[in-house]
């Protein structure tokens, strides 16, 4: 048949076999699909624990904790999407109180050194050279 005349003809859903082939003599095989489950999503407990224990800004640490907590629970329940919500609201307040206790850390180390200098400069004045203009001495 000419090409237009083959694109018109429905093509069936399964191969023909052959005149002279039975079915019989073909060998049988079976085709299961596997799908791996779902991986649970972290729950980061370890880090929201460690937060709370240093670095608790704001109760921030706290709050970490218990939605490190909630999203355990979840993940146990098998209900993963309440589980990554959880997960991720712990995740964004550890790393703010994070963030915020380095500037802490930054803040208090730069005052510490300005205090020591300001210290070492009152303790040991600049060397004077030659007279004072302001002291006299002689007759006047």
């Amino acid at each position: 048949p000419p090409p237009s005349r083959r694109m018109q003809q429905p093509l069936p859903p399964y191969e023909v076999l052959p005149a002279g082939v039975s079915m019989e003599e073909l060998p049988r095989s079976t085709s299961v699909l596997l799908e791996e489950p779902p991986r649970p999503p972290r729950d980061h407990l370890v880090w929201s624990l460690f937060t709370t224990l240093y670095g608790n800004f704001c109760c921030l640490g706290l709050l970490a904790f218990v939605f490190s907590v909630k999203s355990r629970d979840r993940k146990v329940l098998g209900d993963y999407s309440g589980a990554q919500s959880y997960a991720s609201t712990a995740k964004w307040l550890n790393i703010t109180a994070l963030v915020i206790n380095i500037i802490i850390v930054i803040i208090v180390i730069t005052v510490i050194a300005l205090a020591i200098s300001g210290a070492l400069s009152r303790m040991n004045p600049p060397p004077s050279y030659g007279q004072n203009p302001f002291s006299f001495s002689g007759d006047t």
